[in-house]
């Protein structure tokens, strides 16, 4: 019988590909290749939903959320950022990777343009195709660390874009855009009438300044803010996402997901509600660990030979240029995987501009991380000495 045309253009995430190549290989492997925290969810936001769940509070709720929760977000996005939001703003999604995609059908009409900065998270793109709209693939400049370029992204712009994702911090690269340059894309956006869509799921997890949301030194209507519990929070399982926008956008984005998840979690929504209003401690603990993996990964990389890093400035990965070595980034990851056991993603995963890089995240344990260290320093070893 015929697939559509749609679901056959789709090429699979190579983490996804490594990941079910870990799993149908077994053993000792030290997995580096999924960006989950490896806490577990805290405990005051467990008892919110077991709470709830015994409460009756298991059914369907409004598409956009319950309005606690709303209000919540948007108290939160006011005092990060000292811009007034209203809970009409808001609408509560399952996973900010659904936030994405109702954000992308929502202002995306067929044979628009939406421009994805590379290496980049290739989910963008296969939303961008579901929406029949146009992935506009821009390459930034490996020698400035993948900082983000605006004037090659500005050269990609014209009245047919839609809209331009900014993911800062960066998950492949770790790389937080420079606040000049991301305003720069911001005015030329507002040039062509094209909206910004700021991936900021890793905001909290930034390590060398502190983070500055878009939204708090840009001014402008077209800026969609996408943030989730899953990373901040180690409740990547709850899938609890959220759009913050126009509320014009807002609402087409709750009638589009109103047709296809109905609403978010009841339980779940009530997890995220403890989870920004409750205690932040466990954010922090989190955090300095992240910390000190980052910091120790580093410095690891900087003494082994033939391969290097850019300093991640946020999130928790490494993005690991193995240039020197033979193969492709799947061929030096597949190698990784079988002989040496250690589960990577290779950046080609993350478009033509990662490639020669393997992605690293370093939300495991610091024991793992060294052992994988010791593995992949292995590898260079045999294969360049």
């Amino acid at each position: 019988m015929k697939i559509s045309a749609r679901a056959d253009t789709f090429e699979r995430s190579g983490i996804r590909v490594m990941f079910e190549l870990a799993e149908q290989q077994g053993g000792d492997l030290v997995r580096l290749e999924v960006g989950e925290p490896d806490f577990d969810t805290p405990e005051h936001v467990i008892d919110a939903a077991a709470d709830a769940a015994r409460e009756g509070k298991t059914h369907y709720t409004s598409g956009a959320g319950i309005p606690e929760l709303r209000a919540a977000i948007a108290e939160r996005m006011e005092s990060e950022t000292g811009v007034s939001f209203a809970s009409e703003e808001v609408t509560v999604t399952n996973g900010g990777m659904e936030a994405l995609a109702l954000a992308i059908l929502a202002i995306a009409d067929p044979g628009d343009e939406v421009i994805l900065p590379t290496p980049a998270w290739p989910n963008y793109e296969n939303q961008v195709v579901l929406a029949d709209a146009e992935p506009v693939k821009v390459p930034l400049p490996a020698e400035d660390g993948f900082d983000l370029d605006a004037e090659r992204i500005i050269d990609h712009m014209n009245d047919d874009t839609a809209a331009v994702i900014l993911t800062t911090p960066s998950n492949p690269t770790g790389r937080v855009y420079g606040e000049d340059a991301v305003k720069a894309v911001v005015d030329a956006a507002a040039e062509h009438d094209a909206y910004v869509i700021a991936d900021e799921v890793y905001a909290r997890l930034t390590y060398d300044d502190e983070y500055r949301r878009i939204s708090s030194y840009t001014d402008y209507d077209g800026l969609l803010t996408v943030d989730s519990c899953s990373k901040t929070y180690a409740m990547t399982g709850w899938r609890m996402g959220w759009l913050v926008g126009p509320e014009s956008v807002v609402e087409a984005a709750t009638q589009v997901g109103e047709s296809t998840t109905a609403c978010p979690s009841s339980v779940g929504q009530q997890a995220a509600l403890a989870a920004i209003t409750g205690t932040q401690e466990p954010v922090r603990e989190m955090y300095a660990a992240f910390r000190e993996r980052r910091d120790y990964l580093t410095e690891r990389v900087a003494e082994i030979p033939h391969i290097s890093c850019p300093r991640p400035e946020g999130a928790f990965y490494a993005f690991l240029d193995v240039s020197e070595l033979d193969g492709s980034s799947f061929d030096i990851a597949e190698r990784l995987l079988s002989d040496y056991g250690v589960v990577t993603a290779p950046g080609g995963a993350f478009s033509a501009a990662g490639e020669g890089y393997l992605r690293l995240s370093f939300a495991n344990s610091l024991d793992r991380i060294e052992l994988g260290l010791d593995r992949i320093e292995a590898l260079v070893r045999d294969e360049c000495e």
